[in-house]
């Protein structure tokens, strides 16, 4: 008898309008560019505008874990000297800025 009462209910109920689900979907679509999208490109272009800046002598860390000066500027490529009489080229996609060096400190 409840199972038929609960039917009957469900039946008499009107039904929510279609653009209900339409704001829920573009609501989610919003959050989703708010807390990954949007962070993820400011990150980007920070992270392309400190390699379009690089110049002699300023320090930095490859993807890798090593850390060097740069003693030349090319292209798409720098010189790191990792330690004295140790230069060695690398691309610039391959650098992350020294985070000690972040905030102005040094």
């Amino acid at each position: 008898m409840n199972l038929l009462t609960i039917l009957l209910q469900a039946q008499n109920q009107q039904p929510k309008p279609g653009w209900t689900s339409l704001v829920w979907i573009v609501l989610l679509i919003v959050v989703f560019w708010l807390f990954f999208i949007r962070p993820q490109s400011k990150r980007a272009k920070e992270q392309q505008k400190f390699r379009d800046e690089l110049k002699k002598g300023d320090k930095v860390v490859t993807i890798g874990g090593f850390h060097g000066k740069i003693t030349e500027v090319k292209e798409n490529t720098v010189m790191v000297s990792l330690a004295p009489e140790i230069t060695v080229e690398i691309e610039k996609s391959a650098l992350v800025q020294n985070a000690s060096q972040v905030g102005g400190q040094n």
